[in-house]
């Protein structure tokens, strides 16, 4: 039996980190639009999962595949998801944002909705 290698993942912490040293980043929210309006961070590239079909043949268009990319979704689930499809897509530096936007609710930033 065949087991997918761990999938990199950053922290909240992490995140809030690179975000205030103005790291070279490429953000990615896989959320839906109506939950990155509740509870979203500036800088990041909004491609929702249930819109796949309209980005999914784009995407060496619209992000830098040897770029480091960092995934959110609302607890990690989605944004892993993602992380494996864009590996599989031959991004090189993928790494998913553990516990997502509600972690960094509860870790970072106690101002922000949490849904």
């Amino acid at each position: 039996m065949m087991f997918d290698s761990p999938l990199p993942q950053v922290t909240v912490e992490e995140l809030a980190h690179k975000i205030a040293a103005c790291e070279d980043l490429q953000l990615v929210d896989v959320r839906e639009v109506w939950e990155v309006e509740t509870a979203g961070l500036p800088g990041f590239i909004v491609l929702p999962m249930s819109d796949y079909a309209q980005w999914s043949g784009e995407i060496h268009d619209r992000l830098d595949a040897a770029k480091e990319t960092l995934v959110l979704c609302h607890h990690g689930m989605r944004s892993a998801q993602m992380c494996r499809w864009l590996t599989q897509q031959g991004f090189t530096q993928v790494k998913n944002i553990a516990g997502g936007i509600d972690a960094y609710a509860i870790a970072v930033d106690r101002s922000m909705p949490r849904y």
